[in-house]
């Protein structure tokens, strides 16, 4: 069988994500850098494997999953339809059954919140005070404001979730629920909002938690952080 790649830059959290689950499983694989600042994802080798020439994608033997571009998005979307998190769908339901236990309203619930709610704010804080900062870009203080009070109410939401006696987001398991959250709670508490995790005893036990997992530390080596973070 051919091995299994995965393509892209892993400072992108999207591209983590994908590692996160990769190395969760136990599943040997191949990291093949894509740089965006080079244009590497443009160029006709990659397009043959994405023709929409966005990052992540895995090659699977004969399978390619990728990122498809969104006609249209609204302002506050991240351009992608179908990405890490449609990755991270096919690699459990192949590789990893344990993490989508079935059937799971809450699973599937929480799958949704992290995708529709966490994700927007938290990938807005990350680009604007961990990407902008390496770019050599001033910061949005208003759009750092505004987003870190959005994800702010909604942590409250899981601090109260989790002090109800729940382990895991869906229940008493690790699941892709808490997977999928992993790669940008790590660069939220590497940068200078990481008390929105730290101040929310539950949040901060759950991530203590799933960021102990021993193939979380695997991840995190891999991930080019910059001096300082």
């Amino acid at each position: 069988m051919a091995p299994i790649k995965l393509y892209g830059m892993m400072l992108s959290p999207n591209v983590t994500r994908v590692a996160t689950l990769l190395n969760e499983l136990g599943l040997d694989f191949d990291f093949v850098d894509v740089d965006l600042r080079t244009g590497a994802h443009k160029q006709p080798d990659f397009l043959k494997l994405n023709p929409f020439g966005q990052i992540p994608a895995l090659q699977d033997g004969d399978e390619v999953v990728f990122a498809e571009l969104e006609l249209n998005p609204p302002k506050s979307s991240t351009n992608l339809v179908a990405e890490s998190r449609a990755i991270n769908r096919y690699i459990a339901t192949k590789y990893g059954a344990a993490l989508l236990p079935t059937p799971s309203a809450k699973l599937e619930a929480w799958l949704e919140v992290e995708s529709h709610h966490f994700y927007p704010p938290a990938r807005t804080l990350v680009y604007e005070l961990l990407i902008k900062p390496m770019l050599g870009a001033p910061t949005d203080a208003a759009e750092v404001d505004k987003n870190a009070a959005d994800l702010a109410k909604l942590l409250d939401v899981y601090e109260a979730h989790l002090a109800a006696g729940n382990k895991y987001l869906a229940g008493d398991a690790f699941t892709l629920a808490d997977a999928n959250h992993m790669s940008y709670l790590f660069m939220l508490t590497k940068s200078p909002k990481a008390d929105l995790v730290a101040s929310r005893p539950h949040v901060k036990a759950w991530w203590d938690e799933i960021s102990a997992r021993p193939a979380w530390a695997k991840t995190v080596a891999s991930i080019p952080l910059p001096p300082g973070v």
